[in-house]
């Protein structure tokens, strides 16, 4: 029996385990997820320093001409003395305030007199002075184990002078294909023949993705064969194929698995397109079985090897979080089955693809999200809100999202 899209992600994620730890040089982090909790091991700034370029003064000074100290404080300085009433220090930013300031007056806000400079009326404490710890505050957490590591993460590792840190490998993934009328792009094909677009898509998007990932080749449809490359497959964390899992004559895919202790999750899918699509395991490695056609094993692909990814990669947003959009225009569908729609997403309102069916590659280099449409659906008017699943951003979240639009 067919299990729902909601089912078959929640036995992926309660079977997938994340993959062990390793220590990386922040240099090295980018995209890695986070294997422990970051706390802060001091404040940022660690001192009170100027914001602006300008003279450290007295706020009783306010509309008064003040003597300017000879010296000027530069940002690095290690600057001791202290501001007295009637009197200023210039100050470039970034720099340690001196003992005594109550404000910054910018050198734009002064005029020059007899004896210094001439501040503005009404100065007000602690104006253009950055404080100690209000940006960071020491023993704050900073980040969460977890999260996965962009470029401002590091900055924030950067600023608290940690060199390296515990990371979740990546998981490593082996990629093949099943079928006699297959070739890869880099042979010949002839009139009765393909080439295997499948893999070459699921390789690139894997490594959009963060992973590792090898490419096992094209099996034949024979149970020698796809033993074989099951075997070439086996030292990876997640083995993902295309092909061969329908009911047709040569569809052996699930049954060359069944040879090396393959325990399925679920085999078929209440999805369309995509039904055949089969998930499993082999100790702790995950296997995802995709149909052939292209269009549906890429879309397929995005809900379910996404997810098992993202799963074992450790990260905490693990979940689909959709983004709600406008229907540019009505859409009218069969109703009865889950239903995959690719389309555009311009920032406010999705656009179906124009023309799709399971087999087709076209939509894929044109659309950029796509919508889950409820079985109970057989119409969608234009301008309705609809949840939008982006193939090109990331969006995730910690916690599981209603992803279907109705």
């Amino acid at each position: 029996m067919a299990v729902t899209i909601e089912k078959a992600l929640e036995l992926i994620y309660t079977n997938t385990k994340p993959k062990s730890l390793k220590i990386l040089p922040i240099e090295e982090a980018l995209g890695y997820i986070l294997a422990q909790d970051i706390t802060a091991t001091h404040n940022l700034p660690p001192y009170d320093n100027s914001a602006m370029d300008g003279y450290a003064v007295k706020i009783e000074d306010s509309g008064q001409c003040v003597k300017v100290a000879s010296c000027t404080i530069f940002a690095g300085d290690d600057f001791h003395g202290e501001v007295h009433q009637g009197e200023a220090y210039k100050i470039m930013t970034g720099a340690r305030i001196p003992l005594g300031t109550q404000c910054i007056v910018p050198v734009e806000d002064t005029k020059e007199c007899s004896d210094g400079v001439e501040l503005p009326d009404n100065l007000t404490m602690s104006k253009h002075i950055r404080l100690a710890g209000e940006d960071i505050k020491k023993e704050q957490k900073l980040l969460s184990k977890g999260q996965k590591l962009d470029a401002h993460q590091i900055t924030l590792l950067a600023s608290q002078g940690i060199s390296h840190i515990k990371v979740y490998k990546k998981p490593r993934i082996a990629l093949f294909a099943s079928g006699n009328e297959l070739k890869m792009h880099f042979e010949n094909v002839t009139e009765y023949q393909l080439y295997n677009t499948n893999t070459p898509t699921f390789l690139a998007r894997s490594k959009e993705l963060g992973c590792e990932v090898e490419f096992i080749g094209t099996a034949v449809d024979t149970l020698e064969d796809i033993h074989a490359h099951i075997k070439s497959a086996l030292d990876c964390d997640i083995i993902i194929t295309s092909g061969g899992v329908s009911v047709g004559d040569a569809d052996y895919t699930k049954e060359a698995f069944g040879a090396f202790g393959y325990e399925i999750l679920f085999d078929k899918v209440a999805i369309k397109p995509g039904k055949p699509t089969t998930c499993g395991k082999i100790g702790d490695k995950m296997i995802l079985n995709l149909p052939g056609n292209p269009l549906a094993a890429a879309l397929n692909f995005e809900i379910f090897g996404r997810a098992i990814i993202s799963a074992m990669s450790g990260a905490s947003e693990k979940f689909i979080r959709p983004i709600r959009a406008k229907m540019r225009d009505d859409y009218k569908l069969r109703a009865g089955r889950r239903a995959v729609t690719p389309g555009y997403f311009d920032g406010e309102f999705f656009t179906v693809s124009q023309k799709f069916s399971p087999g087709m590659i076209s939509p894929l280099g044109e659309a950029n999200s796509f919508i889950v449409i409820s079985e109970e659906c057989g119409f969608i008017a234009k301008e309705s809100e609809v949840k939008v699943i982006s193939t090109k951003f990331n969006f995730s979240s910690d916690t599981f999202k209603d992803f279907v639009t109705s």
